[in-house]
């Protein structure tokens, strides 16, 4: 960022900070940061009643452009409780799109896999599937999870079993040696309704190998999740965590926190020419709480599930 005594101005190289032009990919998100520039800092409500948009949509957007670090909020008194002012950080944004593009790191390969295209699955009702539109198939019917138009999953839902993907092992194409493995991907617990107290004991497996197991603790159904659309009830799961889990030579950590004994050398990657991830719920889980998974267009983040293989 470069500033003059008057302005200041974040410069964007897009392969660099793509989480930018997430914030401006919107419409809403645009009028908001316009807003805030001209009349200053303003509170939720005040942004709503100025851009003739409801209070929820405002919210949404606004924890956007605060991921994406476009505007910075506080919270102060109010009459009752408390209410968030949003300042906007910056009068100009200008994306470059001169000169090379950086080069991908040689040391990390990501492949980010849509939701939908697991490629084994066993679940038992409740489940059930939905696209960025609507349901696919029919609830709480296991069929479905077979059916072609799984490919447009941006949520999957299931009380019990697992759904299994298949990751490329482009490091053993590549003749690398894997230093670490990580998983990132959205997911809650899964109740009838919604409750914010509902622990759900949710498993990873790679290569057929248990790595570890979080407890979720709750179905997030308190308030409508950022990239949710419109149709998807409220009574029900609306944004998960997103978890990051590694495996390396020193064991499987839960983000940032050693959960397993389990390393890499368990995980056996040189032998397979792909690399197995299965998420689901052991049948002896002590909170049998079943599981949600969102995709990139449900939930609070927009992403698929991520895997990165860290490269000596």
């Amino acid at each position: 960022m470069t500033s003059s005594p008057n302005r200041a101005f974040l410069t964007v190289i897009p392969e660099s900070n793509p989480e930018v032009l997430r914030g401006v990919a919107s419409i809403v998100r645009i009028q908001i940061l316009r807003l805030l520039r001209q009349q200053g800092p303003l509170n939720v409500n005040q942004i709503g009643a100025l851009l003739e948009l409801p209070q929820s949509t405002v919210a949404a957007n606004v924890l956007v452009l605060e991921q994406c670090r476009l505007i910075e909020t506080e919270l102060v008194k109010a009459a009752k409780g408390q209410q968030k002012i949003c300042h906007v950080r910056f009068d100009d944004i200008v994306i470059r799109l001169d000169g090379p593009a950086p080069q991908r790191q040689r040391d990390l390969v990501e492949v980010a896999m849509p939701l939908g295209l697991y490629t084994s699955c066993d679940v038992q009702a409740p489940c059930g599937l939905c696209s960025q539109r609507g349901v696919i198939g029919l609830l709480d019917v296991p069929d479905f999870f077979l059916d072609p138009a799984r490919v447009e999953a941006m949520l999957l839902w299931f009380s019990r079993g697992f759904v299994e993907y298949k990751f490329p092992n482009n490091a053993k194409l590549l003749g690398a040696q894997v230093k670490g493995v990580e998983f990132s991907l959205e997911m809650s617990s899964e109740v009838p309704g919604t409750s914010l107290d509902w622990p759900s004991d949710i498993t990873l497996w790679v290569n057929g190998t248990k790595i570890g197991t979080w407890t979720s603790p709750s179905d997030y159904g308190d308030k409508r999740g950022v990239l949710t659309p419109r149709w998807w009830k409220l009574e029900g799961s609306q944004y998960g965590r997103l978890t990051h889990w590694v495996v390396n030579e020193h064991g499987t950590f839960l983000d940032g926190l050693r959960i397993s004994d389990v390393t890499l050398a368990a995980l056996k990657l040189e032998e397979h020419h792909s690399i197995r991830l299965r998420v689901g719920i052991e049948d002896s889980a002590k909170h049998p709480g079943g599981l949600n998974i969102f995709g990139r267009q449900f939930g609070n983040h927009e992403q698929d599930i991520v895997m990165r293989l860290r490269l000596a």
